[in-house]
């Protein structure tokens, strides 16, 4: 037993170094996550993390080398990692005041991504980068063999790192969730910490004072981590979605809301399965411009709201639904009403994958995904992927796509690309802005509608809902903008523009 001991003491500072380099990845990670559900996760969120993350763990490297010349004991670096867990104490405490208020400032997403990265994430990484210089003196012992034992504890602390990333990314944000896997990270650093501190064998007294923090860990999870009353909140491989009530203020009707990372993705009214959200309706525009549709594809399910209201409006009909989420059809059938139906499909999987795989034809092709707040993936978007769309339509066929969008000034410039992309494939492209038809400049949902067919439409109809929509039609010029590609579809900086 004493050979035991001494051999876990003489291999702690490697471990440490390890789970030091899996704890940072990890909260890269988790911190993507904790910025979602008010910032989103878009290419300007996710490069502002990265970057804190890493000037963070920069800073920590050298104040750790630093610290180390001056001081070299075990109990430092134990009071390191003790800080650090405490630090994402911290974290979970402010998460959900600071970034509800950040939200709501006018400031551009650029600045609050990183104001927010500052705040949370960086000064737990600025510590857990002061572990490997420190460590690394400690394990000095012979400056002949000086390159290989830092080389071998960078090494380590790498090995570290890629175990965090692919523990997060594969199972623990799946399984966990934030709040408790900053939980982990605390208990993690807390364990390593005690295991430092020591030179021997710690003491009923050591133990007892770390089941204390442990209990106060567990009171602050219990008090802090919890979801406010009426928000579900659940962790998925692909987002962070919230599904939470409210009341419609158009017609004082309660509603189910489900929103994905930042964005409202799909609503429910409680009573009945009316379409809740206005542009929603302007799919049906796709039975107008093809009377004989019978056969339909959808990327993004969401709520399957739309989905829902599409088998019964068209009652010899087949949708198929691309979402690529399986944790939100899980979550649809829960709470949304979703049930089994043999004319309604769905396929787990990323939409551009289908489109690139599908030999089907459809008479209508509905999408209605984001990646992030109001950015359609850009994979969707691209003149490669309306390419795909347009031979997978039958001859008269038609594409509706969601985008939130204006039509003019930066703020339409996202809307103004996809429009000249379609044109480029497509022989007729309209766009109809849902919520105010006559503002060109405000940020609103827009309809794009592409027609395979060369045949112009009248845009006239017996039925009252449908020429309301038809009367939405924009016939004004469209500036020109530049064509969306796989090599270049900066959507998500397009939408930075805008917020």
């Amino acid at each position: 037993m004493k050979k035991f001991i001494l051999g876990i003491f003489k291999w702690r500072l490697e471990a440490v170094i390890f789970i030091a380099g899996a704890v940072v990845m990890i909260f890269e990670l988790v911190g993507s996550r904790l910025l979602a559900p008010y910032l989103g996760a878009s290419l300007i969120t996710w490069t502002a993390i990265i970057g804190v993350i890493l000037a963070s763990l920069s800073a920590g490297y050298y104040f750790g080398g630093r610290l180390a010349d001056k001081k070299t004991d075990y109990r430092y670096l134990a009071l390191i990692l003790l800080a650090s867990g405490f630090l994402f104490l911290i974290t979970l405490m402010l998460q959900r005041f600071f970034l509800g208020a950040l939200a709501e400032l006018n400031w551009s997403l650029k600045a609050k991504s990183l104001l927010a990265s500052l705040v949370l994430l960086a000064p737990a990484s600025f510590l857990l980068g002061m572990v490997s210089p420190y460590a690394a003196k400690l394990k000095l012992n012979n400056l002949t063999q000086a390159g290989g034992t830092i080389g071998r504890l960078y090494a380590i602390s790498t090995l570290g790192s890629l175990a965090g990333t692919f523990g997060a990314g594969f199972y623990l944000v799946p399984f966990f969730g934030t709040a408790k896997i900053l939980v982990i990270l605390t208990v993690a650093l807390w364990l390593s910490a005690v295991w430092l501190f020591f030179d021997k064998a710690p003491t009923k007294i050591h133990w007892r004072f770390f089941i204390f923090c442990l209990l106060v860990l567990g009171l602050s999870y219990g008090i802090l981590a919890k979801a406010p009353d009426g928000l579900i909140d659940v962790d998925s491989g692909y987002s962070r979605i919230w599904i939470q009530e409210a009341i419609d203020h158009r017609n004082n009707q309660p509603a189910r809301l489900m929103r994905i990372d930042s964005g409202f993705s799909s609503a429910m009214f409680l009573a009945n399965d009316d379409l809740v959200f206005d542009y929603t309706k302007f799919y049906h525009l796709a039975g107008y411009f093809n009377p004989g549709l019978n056969k339909a594809l959808m990327i993004g399910g969401a709520g399957y709201s739309y989905p829902k209201d599409f088998l019964k409006k068209f009652p010899r009909a087949e949708l198929t639904v691309v979402e690529i989420d399986p944790v939100v059809t899980a979550l649809a059938k829960k709470y949304f009403r979703l049930t089994d139906d043999p004319r309604l499909i769905i396929e787990h999987q990323d939409g551009r994958l289908w489109l690139n795989k599908t030999q089907d034809k459809y008479d209508a092709i509905f999408i209605d995904a984001f990646s992030s707040s109001y950015s359609i993936p850009f994979q969707l978007t691209t003149k490669e992927a309306v390419s795909r769309e347009y031979d997978s339509l039958n001859e008269e066929g038609a594409v509706v796509v969601n985008v939130v969008s204006a039509i003019s000034g930066q703020q339409g410039r996202l809307a103004r690309s996809m429009y000249a992309t379609y044109k480029q494939i497509f022989p007729q492209v309209y766009l109809f802005p849902v919520n105010d038809p006559e503002d060109v400049s405000k940020l609103q949902n827009v309809m794009l509608v592409a027609l395979k067919s060369k045949v112009k439409p009248d845009f006239l109809s017996n039925n009252p809902e449908t020429q309301s929509q038809l009367n939405n039609l924009w016939r004004q010029p469209i500036e020109s903008a530049p064509i969306l590609t796989d090599d270049w579809a900066p959507t998500d900086y397009f939408i930075s523009q805008t917020l």
